[in-house]
């Protein structure tokens, strides 16, 4: 029997209602209270989210997608739709939601005139891969270590989208010790954030925190194109992504740091 579906655009008027898809069942913990902070100027600036509900089952997909000007990447993307993440959970895979909500995203990035839509993928974790753009259509525009790539469909001329190249140097200007830059934009990054800095704790490693407060503060100062968390140790690139106690150690016998 075909699924039936319908898809809700979530905006500042429903959100306390209908929650943001992640963490639902989290309500009261920090990472979803920064991410419900962080969402209102972000609506105010042309994003949306939207949720493929089963009919008489649960949210099993979403995308959330902002003005390239405006996105949480470390990217140069305006004139752009840029999608943050696309997620689909559970029995909601293979069902074709993921292309269906691009899908939307590009029907609404023609709609408001826009030269194109683009996401980062990633053949590591927290990034979706590449594979569902290529089949909507999508090339890879750009790319940059340690895995990432900038997808691109663009509706016509004018300037392509892109990813900056000074990474090397934007790592270094984070100093000596372990460094956790880290923004309010996904609600796992609070756990993901407290783990790294209790690990540095136990092994005698200086640690700070960097907050980055704003889109511009991302796209120009993060050491990833991820952009809105990683780890930066004695000015080199560590991790862009959240790490388990067994790969943080694993990272620091790479760099010569282990106990």
């Amino acid at each position: 029997m075909k699924e039936k579906y319908e898809i809700k655009t979530i905006h500042a008027g429903n959100v306390d209602e209908t929650g943001f898809f992640c963490y639902m069942s989290k309500r009261k913990e920090p990472g979803f209270k920064q991410k419900r902070d962080w969402l209102d100027a972000r609506f105010a600036e042309g994003m949306k989210i939207k949720v493929i509900h089963e009919t008489g089952g649960r949210d099993t997909a979403f995308i959330e997608y902002i003005p390239g000007e405006f996105a949480w990447r470390a990217v140069h993307a305006k004139g752009y739709m840029f999608i943050h993440c696309l997620w689909v959970v559970g029995k909601g895979k293979g069902k074709g939601y993921g292309s269906l909500l691009i899908q939307e995203c590009i029907k609404d990035a023609r709609a408001q005139k826009m030269k194109g839509v683009a996401m980062l993928t990633s053949d590591h974790t927290w990034l979706v891969g590449r594979e569902i753009f290529e089949r909507n259509g999508f090339v890879e525009m750009d790319s940059a270590p340690p895995s990432f790539q900038l997808m691109v469909t663009r509706f016509g001329s004018g300037l392509e989208a892109a990813l900056p190249s000074d990474w090397d140097k934007r790592a270094q200007a984070f100093g000596h010790g372990l460094t956790v830059i880290r923004t309010p934009q996904c609600p796992y990054i609070e756990n993901g954030t407290n783990d790294i800095l209790s690990f540095a704790k136990a092994r005698g490693i200086k640690a700070k925190v960097v907050e980055l407060k704003t889109a511009k503060e991302v796209q120009e100062r993060s050491p990833f194109a991820y952009g809105v968390f990683g780890t930066v140790l004695d000015g080199k690139p560590l991790a862009y992504q959240y790490l388990l106690e067994r790969d943080f150690d694993k990272l620091l016998q790479e760099r010569g740091r282990g106990g």
